[in-house]
């Protein structure tokens, strides 16, 4: 069998299992056509943030652990672009916010440029200090009544500073363009660390902008959460009063709610298809690039790189960038998905342990492989706990139904995910380290 064929069998076998998940109702199978949509759609956007991790792994051997900060960033973008603006909340505060972010900018260059300037000694260092304490007094003196005059705006609805009001859609390169600018700055300081510090760097700065979502009410409402988050596709409920709608479910025999959720669903779905299809593109053009080449050349072995004249800093930092950026705009996509923004839920092990299992199963360095992960993964990580439930059920059917032993297991099935995913991990690792689809 060629690897053509076995790649695209592999293919072919996870979208059997979201279709069996539509038409059969038997064993952890819902037969519903509702929750294969939804897995159908939460695969495509994992699918994307595998494909992100990919680039920055698979092609240049960077350990990137903070997937999980620039996802959040991407679904800031949707609250920052999407949403209308607060009534009231620029003329009250939005000037001094602004005034005050300038400020700190300004300290931070201030004080980068002294340290440029200046020769290294302790005059450098008083005046690097007082720089930046004069600057952050100043700083605070302008932030804190603006963002207190914004949160005390209709605080039980809105309280934050609210967005441009633009489609929503934009929103999803805008969360790319958030998720690059944030992993540039981090870059610039974290990427000349070793591998294992990099991680330790990255997951400590995404657990900051978790921390900073949580806590900045005017920014993002913090742990109240933004909801009723605009949509690129109408809601349910007015296509259940579209009378023409209405029709043309009857036409197809289908009850107008259940037809309803359906368009919706597919709708997205068409939408997170086009978006992965063109990065996977733009990811095959530039892996069979000479850029492409190049990069896997410095994740070979950086010191021969270095040795033929390549500025390896520059392209770790740009190759971080690129998979950030697409990880912002998954985020953003996933969050306008849910019409909400919940800081609460952002979690390492939903949003960046998960990723990396994807990518590894799939096999890292090859873009196909990383897709074909985040689909299988995503569909076991939503299916194990029903399949956990049935089985426990079947093993423990001989018991009493008050049975200590029987209700212990069955409140412990979801814990079964965790066992699952480290179990796959382990056994892909052991008889095919490269992954399902490896890199070529």
């Amino acid at each position: 069998m060629t690897d053509t064929m076995k790649h695209s069998l592999l293919f072919a076998a996870v979208g059997l299992l979201i279709v069996m998940e539509g038409v059969t109702d038997w064993g952890f199978f819902s037969g519903s056509w509702n929750s294969s949509l939804v897995i159908l759609n939460m695969g495509l956007i994992s699918a994307i943030m595998a494909l992100g991790v990919n680039l920055q792994w698979g092609f240049a051997g960077l350990f990137n652990v903070g997937i999980m900060g620039f996802t959040a960033l991407g679904g800031l973008a949707v609250v920052l672009t999407a949403t209308p603006p607060t009534p009231g909340a620029w003329s009250a505060g939005g000037a001094g916010v602004v005034m005050a972010m300038v400020m700190g900018a300004l300290t931070v260059v201030s004080a980068v440029t002294v340290t440029k300037m200046m020769p290294k000694g302790r005059s450098r260092a008083l005046v690097t200090i007082a720089i930046l304490v004069v600057g952050f007094v100043i700083y605070r003196a302008l932030f804190d009544p603006a963002i207190g005059a914004i949160e005390e705006i209709n605080p039980a609805i809105e309280g934050n500073i609210g967005g441009l009001d633009w489609p929503v859609i934009l929103s999803w390169p805008v969360g790319g363009l958030l998720a690059a600018g944030a992993a540039w700055l981090i870059g610039k300081t974290a990427l000349g660390l070793r591998s294992d510090y990099l991680a330790i760097a990255t997951l400590g700065i995404a657990e900051i902008i978790i921390a900073v979502l949580k806590n900045e009410d005017w920014l993002s409402r913090g742990v109240k959460n933004v909801v009723g988050l605009p949509r690129p596709l109408p809601f349910e409920v007015d296509l259940q009063n579209d009378p023409a709608f209405v029709d043309r479910a009857a036409g197809l025999g289908l009850d107008p709610v259940l037809a309803s959720t359906l368009y919706v669903k597919l709708g997205y779905a068409i939408l997170f298809a086009v978006v992965l299809l063109a990065l996977l593109w733009m990811a095959q053009m530039a892996l069979k690039s000479p850029w492409g080449r190049m990069m896997r050349a410095i994740r070979d072995n950086e010191v021969a790189a270095e040795a033929m004249g390549k500025d390896v800093t520059r392209r770790h930092l740009q190759i971080f960038v690129l998979g950030s950026a697409i990880c912002g705009i998954a985020g953003a996509m996933m969050t306008t998905l849910d019409g909400q923004l919940t800081p609460g839920t952002y979690n390492p092990l939903r949003f960046t342990f998960l990723i990396w299992v994807m990518v590894i199963v799939g096999g890292s360095g090859n873009n196909f492989g990383s897709v074909l992960g985040g689909f299988l993964i995503w569909f076991l990580w939503i299916k194990v706990e029903p399949m956990s439930l049935e089985l426990i059920s079947l093993l423990t059917s001989g018991m009493a139904e008050d049975s200590f032993l029987r209700g212990h297991l069955m409140e412990n099935a979801a814990h079964m995910r965790l066992f699952t995913m480290g179990l796959i991990l382990l056994l892909v690792l052991r008889f095919s380290p490269r992954g399902l689809i490896p890199e070529k």
